[in-house]
């Protein structure tokens, strides 16, 4: 039987659910009678029969809902509603990662219930169990990680479970055709590009630039492995009790077989130092006092996995590519409607500005 957490999904205000238009577009979402009829029947367990549901906001691709009944709480990811880019937002993909690292020392929730149809809510989904822990956004819980110490280890937990990550052997995973190694980084670049294409809503020339930049100045990949795609201290769940355990790993929409340093070099960008600005669309508490350096994490990692970070400069200005047209495709479905309700405000000075720091950044790769 499933033990439900404590903790909220993410530290973010709940969607209250009144008799509004907002609560109504919130079922044809979820739809819980079909949905509760399914868990009931799959789990042997009438009680989610009768379950409500709470989106938990701050998700700014897949849509996250807390389900809850009289025998516990479960999560629900789904797409969000209407066009989506392609390849995008892929749960069938996300499923099978989990399944595959579900008995590794990479820590992941159990995956109770699957429907790649879209048969049951109008799109596909999965139930996953509940995992207790703290999501660390932009604020601390109380007398959580208050010391230097504490705010180091979990600095050092991350990198910890990332590289463990890189070092599981696809193969035995059965993850073997799970993405398509050689040309990796080409096609990232070709990838994102399209998707700035299909998203885009005015001329950027910082991001065309920066895409420019990068097609030039690829490196030479180190040998694949498991990436996740997001790799951030906010997509994982921290111990309640221990700042210096990872509880879980979550949000593996865009994992796949790949270059590691790409994961690298997305957590330095979402990595932001003491005295440094927060992000829009990203803030965390590592500007906090006592939480290490970017060069802290790079250097663990070399540690850990022996592995050349000559380029980390690439990988880094990859990654304010990779996120200023994730930020573009943000704006869009807000402006679209799809999802639900959630608005993050204008993003295009946001998207300049990354790209932007990815030019200087890209300026000093060798």
């Amino acid at each position: 039987m499933l033990e439900a957490g404590e903790a909220l999904w993410r530290n973010d205000p709940l969607t209250s659910h009144n008799a509004t238009s907002e609560q109504s577009e919130l079922r044809e979402l979820v739809c819980p009678e079909e949905l509760g009829r399914l868990l009931a029947d799959s789990l042997q367990d009438p009680a989610w029969q009768d379950m409500t549901w709470t989106l938990i906001t701050g998700g700014k691709s897949n849509l996250t809902f807390e389900l809850t009944s009289a025998s516990g709480q479960l999560v629900l990811r789904r797409p969000p509603r209407g066009p989506l880019l392609p390849r995008a937002h892929d749960m069938g993909r996300e499923v099978r990662v989990l399944h595959a690292l579900a008995n590794t020392t990479v820590p992941v929730p159990e995956v109770v219930v699957q429907d790649t149809t879209s048969s049951t809510i109008g799109a596909p989904f999965y139930v996953m169990e509940k995992v207790s822990g703290h999501v660390l956004r932009d604020e601390m819980p109380d007398d959580y990680a208050r010391t230097a110490d504490e705010r180091r280890a979990i600095a050092d937990s991350l990198v910890d479970v990332l590289a463990a990550l890189h070092a599981l052997d696809p193969d035995e995973l059965g993850l073997a055709d799970f993405g398509r190694p050689a040309g990796f980084l080409a096609r990232q670049i070709k990838r994102w590009r399209d998707q700035w294409e299909a998203s885009r809503t005015s001329e950027v020339p910082a991001v065309d630039a920066l895409a420019n930049e990068l097609a030039v100045r690829m490196p030479e990949s180190p040998p694949p492995a498991v990436v996740h795609g997001d790799f951030r201290l906010d997509n994982c769940l921290m111990s309640r009790n221990e700042p210096s355990t990872v509880a879980a790993v979550l949000d593996w929409e865009l994992s796949t077989l790949g270059d590691p340093l790409t994961d690298v070099g997305l957590l330095l960008f979402y990595w932001r130092e003491v005295g440094e600005a927060q992000r829009l669309l990203s803030p965390t508490v590592t500007t906090l006092p006592g939480f290490p350096g970017r060069d802290h994490l790079v250097d663990r990692y070399v540690a850990h996995t022996g592995r050349n970070v000559d380029a980390i400069h690439f990988y880094e200005a990859f990654a304010h590519f990779k996120f200023a047209v994730i930020a573009q495709g943000i704006a869009a479905r807000v402006a679209g409607g799809a999802m639900a309700g959630q608005d993050f405000g204008d993003l295009s000075d946001e998207i300049i500005r990354i790209a932007e720091e990815g030019l200087a950044i890209i300026g000093r790769s060798a």
